[in-house]
């Protein structure tokens, strides 16, 4: 048999094996927890105002009106549950759409997918004058779709190389933010109120949004947990996965709909905030493995990790002004693009 395939009790099919032992599913989680952790008190304490740990503490669990419990409670503590989120939501994205493209520089901002968002809810509220958050969710979740389906088509379908789609999400991405700035600057009235729809941001977000999404973040996560198995025997091929007994056009279009419920509803609450869905699967498959059923769990904590310390640094950095959050992951989403696009297995595919 050869030595990049293992089978289980039965005959069941793994992943190709890369000869290098992985840890335990539940230390992986472990650490990523305690990353998490430490990225949510990073993220309570760090900002124009420093407050203590301990304080920080105090102001959760017993607070006395303080101008630091006011800052904590009311400030910073949404902004971290909805970092929390949203970084969850796109790092599991991000997992999906590598898996399912077995395209290493998938992402859902490289692909248009938060562009599509974006230009949807731009679009009702510059254009149908939609202003409740309830009412262009729907777009938003409806703009993801339709970019999705558009970058799958200009970049070949099926005869999809990663290079085609990398290609296709930039003209898509160019394009419809092209349209969001275009459109901004015609209605200058609500320039500033759109400006976040051209760079993702967690600030000033009204907790009442997070609230709002929670059930569609959840149905996305769960639905893309129950796809992990199936994406697995995907990921080995079409023919492997259906040996399998895998169906392959169920499986690619829950997974469309797993993206479009994460990316959707994670753009309408914060903007487009691009390549966490790049750089987490990346990182963590040098100790999970290709496996999506261990991938994922694992993007799932690191993902919003990475969120939460990059908006603290865009907090610090030209304090007391901030920088969005979109920035700095996209400076640090860039430097990790570059050196994937010279590798030599992406360079020639």
């Amino acid at each position: 048999m050869p030595t990049g395939t293992r089978l289980h009790p039965g005959g069941t099919q793994r992943l190709p094996a890369t000869g290098r032992a992985r840890p335990p599913l539940a230390a992986g989680l472990a650490l990523g927890l305690a990353l998490l952790a430490g990225a949510v008190a990073l993220s309570l304490s760090v900002g124009t105002e420093h407050i203590p740990p301990g304080d920080v503490w105090s102001a959760l669990f017993s607070p006395s009106g303080s101008k630091d419990d006011n800052i904590v409670r009311e400030l910073r503590l949404p902004r971290t549950l909805i970092g929390v989120a949203v970084g969850a939501a796109l790092g599991l994205a991000g997992g999906v759409m590598q898996t399912l493209t077995r395209n290493p520089l998938a992402d859902p901002g490289l692909l248009g997918v938060n562009a599509g968002a974006s230009a949807a809810v731009v679009t009702a509220i510059g254009v149908l004058g939609i202003t409740s958050f309830t009412g262009y969710l729907w777009f938003a979740l409806a703009g993801a779709a339709v970019a999705a389906t558009a970058v799958n088509a200009l970049g070949g379908a099926r005869s999809a190389t990663p290079v085609r789609l990398a290609l296709a999400g930039t003209a898509v991405n160019a394009a419809l933010f092209g349209y969001v700035n275009g459109l901004q600057q015609w209605d200058l009235s609500t320039l500033d109120s759109m400006r976040h729809w051209s760079v993702g941001t967690l600030a000033k977000r009204d907790p009442d949004l997070l609230v709002t999404v929670l059930p569609l973040l959840a149905a996305g996560a769960l639905l893309t947990f129950a796809l992990a198995r199936p994406l697995g025997a995907l990921a080995l091929g079409e023919d492997h996965a259906r040996a399998l007994g895998t169906s392959i056009r169920r499986t690619r279009i829950l997974s469309i709909v797993a993206i479009t419920l994460l990316c959707g509803a994670a753009t309408a609450v914060c903007g487009p905030i691009g390549f966490i869905g790049l750089m987490i699967p990346h990182a963590v498959r040098a100790f999970s493995g290709p496996d999506p059923r261990r991938m994922l769990p694992y993007c799932a904590l690191f993902a919003p990790a990475l969120l939460l310390v990059s908006d603290v640094v865009g907090r610090v950095v030209v304090s007391p002004s901030e920088i969005e959050v979109d920035i700095v992951t996209s400076f640090l989403g860039g430097l990790l693009f570059i050196h994937l696009v010279r590798q030599r297995k992406v360079a020639q595919l």
